[in-house]
């Protein structure tokens, strides 16, 4: 049957990406879209970091960056600075770009590594722009230098998402996107194929569809309630389960960092994204481990300012619906699954699924090869982030509290077991497929978090190394003039963005 009536149930960040992104597909076409919400059910409105490739979804939908950054507060995001992980005072930086560039068909962490064992103290942090940039609080854009021999400087954004999701409201309905106000009090299923074919509002309208796209947030309203999809708990590697978030002041005054930071506490973590106006603030940890007023206290007593609204208590289940796509639904954002915002993924998960979506789509109609191709590639997608988010827990010599005790004792996945073995081995990282994280991301969690390169690709030897060390010297030179011409942070914000009240 062919697709006429798009229905998204939920708004928020999730809900209105996919209005977006679909409201594309209505050009020259009889496609009717429509968003259902209420005001009456807030949403989560946590996730305010992203990763680069959020700003090639805005490239997608023609969206001028600074007047999107303007509405939501928004700043540059150069990686994620990550505080007391492999031990308590430590400190890293998982930066956005890579570190140098390959020289002789390696990744250049191996020519760092055989040249440190020569005697090259250099740590390889300095051959990475976008740590030192935020090492120094400062922001700017390679190709504003006209210069070719920079290195690119791949950032990403902090945003308010509730007003991202506005910004995305007024996008969306601006090309015939239908937003429908109310709750939903039922689900009516085709007797024949399972399939759902209407939801009831409370109002008593039925609104009738051919592709269902559920945004309703943990609940998963279609995904579960309607369909009872089942679900891939994984709290037993990524035991943490609930959350407390708040917004505060810079009372200090000092300027937004361009980076976000991820502290972590004797059960959790902290994070703060630093907005134009503002911090957002959180504590994520595991119930087991810690009360929901201990950790709001651990939170209020480690953030930069006044807080500006009331603490708002999350609990969550980290792990994955058993489908996403299921007959003619498709889940997104947290009906989908949920990994914490450690690496900034919950965005980005939206982001692709939306991608996979539309790649598959086809309006006349929902075929099994559609629904099986985007499970699996998805399955595999939030996998490969699983195992990510799992190195950051189990990477570490913390023995202060029976949380990370348990953290780093834990039976991990093989696929994990096998890359952190192969890593401190001779530093190899094998990307799967179209993994997200990259040789530098997974290279900066483990060596930032103590697992050492016992080794490195022996062809390395092989380079000469007068001209090998000259070619470091030079990467080098290159990133600290860069960093040296960028603007502070604030001041490029100031200049490009700036947002009112800011």
């Amino acid at each position: 049957m062919a697709i006429e009536h798009i229905v998204i149930v939920g708004g928020g960040t999730a809900g209105w990406m996919a209005a977006a992104a679909l409201s594309r597909l209505k050009t020259g076409r009889q496609l009717a879209i429509t968003l259902v919400e209420s005001e009456a059910i807030g949403t989560v409105g946590v996730g305010e970091a992203t990763i680069p490739p959020f700003v090639d979804f805005q490239r997608l939908l023609e969206i001028d960056e600074a007047e999107m950054l303007t509405a939501t507060q928004g700043s540059f995001k150069l990686g994620i600075q990550f505080m007391n992980w492999g031990k308590q005072g430590d400190s890293y930086i998982h930066p956005f770009g890579n570190y140098g560039y390959d020289i002789g068909g390696m990744s250049f962490h191996h020519v760092w590594h055989h040249h440190r064992t020569m005697g090259d103290k250099r740590p390889i942090q300095v051959f990475n722009a976008e740590t030192m940039a935020a090492f120094f609080g400062k922001f700017g854009k390679t190709d504003a230098l006209r210069r070719d021999d920079l290195p690119p400087v791949n950032y990403a954004y902090h945003i308010n998402a509730t007003a991202y999701a506005g910004f995305l409201r007024r996008y969306a309905e601006k090309r015939g996107v239908v937003r429908l106000e109310g709750k939903v009090a039922d689900v009516e299923l085709d007797g024949e194929n399972g399939h759902v074919r209407a939801i009831t509002m409370e109002s008593g309208e039925d609104v009738a569809g051919d592709l269902f796209i559920d945004c309703s947030g943990f609940r998963g309203l279609l995904i579960e309630q309607a369909l009872h999809t089942g679900y891939e708990d994984w709290s037993h590697w990524l035991p943490c389960n609930r959350a407390v978030a708040l917004p505060c002041n810079r009372d200090d005054g000092s300027p937004p960092p361009p980076f976000t930071r991820a502290t972590a506490h004797s059960a959790g973590w902290q994070w703060q994204v630093p907005l134009q106006h503002r911090n957002g603030n959180g504590h994520v940890y595991c119930d087991a481990f810690m009360s929901a007023d201990e950790a709001t206290d651990i939170l209020l007593a480690n953030i930069a300012g006044k807080s500006t609204a009331d603490p708002n208590h999350l609990r969550f289940v980290t792990g994955r619906r058993k489908k996403f796509w299921n007959g003619n639904v498709v889940a997104l954002g947290l009906a989908a699954g949920f990994m914490e915002p450690l690496e900034s993924t919950s965005i980005h998960l939206i982001n692709t699924g939306i991608n996979k979506l539309v790649s598959l789509l086809s309006l006349d109609g929902v075929t099994r090869a559609q629904e099986d191709a985007f499970n699996r590639l998805t399955g595999r997608e939030y996998a490969r982030i699983r195992d990510f988010l799992i190195l950051h827990y189990h990477a570490t010599t913390r023995d202060d509290s029976e949380f990370w005790n348990y953290c780093r004792t834990m039976s991990v996945p093989d696929s994990l077991t096998e890359k952190i073995d192969l890593f401190r081995l001779n530093g190899q990282v094998f990307r799967e497929e179209d993994e997200l994280f990259t040789e530098t991301s997974w290279a900066a969690v483990m060596m930032g978090q103590g697992i050492a390169m016992e080794g490195h690709n022996a062809m390395a030897e092989t380079l000469d190394h007068a001209a090998t060390r000259r070619e470091l010297d030079e990467i080098e030179k290159s990133v600290r003039f860069l960093v040296q011409t960028m603007p502070g942070h604030a001041e490029f914000l100031a200049r490009y963005c700036p947002a009112p009240g800011s």
